[in-house]
């Protein structure tokens, strides 16, 4: 490796730079960057894949999206967000990265990301319902433009979750008005 005349070779400067960089903007405290910076690397690899899965399939992108479209993603998007952030049903997928805090909500968890180097950029991108909605809506995205009616089926199943979710939500502050438990 070459190296320069201030007595470092360039891979030296790039991590002396970015350990500057971190410790600028930390500012005494341990942020992530580089996990940040892993995530945005594997959402970007992952988005660029199935654009060129769409692009293969020759089929032109719409001129714009559908406004039904969009109104069934976003609804299926805060469903399914939430269902993989914050169900205790799927904790399972989130116990290797967080630690249990407690309940939150209706059948939901209050999670920690671990501290541990690899494990906290994970763990907050997987608590964090609107971190993972980044993710969940560039799939359904990709599903629309792959797989239009099955993506949109099962969409139709998410946004008929998130109705029942707030019926029964509704129904329980209803019986608490009612009982007088509030």
């Amino acid at each position: 490796m070459a190296h320069t005349p201030e007595g470092g070779g360039l891979a030296q400067r790039v991590r002396a730079a970015l350990h500057r960089t971190h410790g600028a903007y930390a500012d005494g405290g341990d942020r992530p960057l580089g996990g940040y910076l892993a995530a945005m690397t594997a959402f970007g690899a992952y988005t660029a894949a199935w654009a060129t899965a769409v692009r293969l399939r020759g089929r032109p992108l719409p001129e714009r999206p559908d406004p039904w479209d969009v109104a069934l993603t976003s609804v299926a998007t805060f469903r399914l967000s939430r269902l993989l952030s914050k169900a205790a049903v799927t904790s399972p997928l989130r116990a290797p990265f967080t630690r249990y805090v407690g309940p939150e909500g209706p059948a939901e968890l209050h999670e920690e990301a671990r501290p541990e180097s690899g494990r906290e950029t994970v763990g907050e991108l997987m608590t964090c319902p609107f971190c993972t909605s980044v993710w969940v809506t560039s799939s359904l995205t990709a599903g629309l433009l792959l797989a239009p009616r099955a993506t949109r089926t099962a969409m139709g199943a998410l946004t008929a979750l998130a109705g029942a979710d707030a019926l029964q939500l509704g129904y329980a502050a209803l019986v608490r008005k009612a009982t007088g438990e509030d």
